[in-house]
């Protein structure tokens, strides 16, 4: 099964039942739906921040048994360093979260499924699925 990234605003529409979350369907289904530990912890900061009670961190909990989830290593790092200074060095940093998310699928080799392609913008052979349309990162 052909895999993509999902980035943490895709699931958070998918787990909140957030309306956009339609938009990114054809670009989910069939497919493994992995996150980044970073998309893990953004999703968590959020529940912390808000005070979620027990209920609704074990609701959250709960979906985000949908994804397969990629943790660092020694490879990763590598990436992750190598997407931020190739984004600066093309005039585009990018925000050190959403270089983890990056760095995974291009460490994967598959495709980000996000509502935020200009994040992203930067980052060398980054393959970007949009509500809308397929996008490519700067060569």
């Amino acid at each position: 099964m052909p895999a993509v990234v999902v980035d943490t605003d895709v699931a958070s529409y998918l787990h909140k039942k957030d309306s956009r979350a339609r938009l990114f369907r054809s670009h989910l289904i069939g497919r493994e739906w992995i996150i980044s530990f970073m998309t893990v912890a953004e999703l968590d900061e959020w529940a912390e921040r808000r005070r979620w009670g027990t209920a609704r961190r074990e609701h959250l909990e709960k979906h985000l048994q949908r994804f397969a989830v990629y943790f660092a290593d020694r490879h990763l790092c590598r990436l992750w360093a190598e997407v931020r200074v190739g984004a600066e060095r093309r005039g585009r940093p990018i925000d050190k979260a959403d270089a983890w998310i990056a760095a995974t699928a291009v460490g994967l080799g598959v495709e980000l499924v996000t509502n935020n392609p200009g994040d992203f913008a930067g980052v060398q052979g980054l393959r970007i699925l949009t509500g809308s349309e397929k996008q490519t990162g700067e060569r």
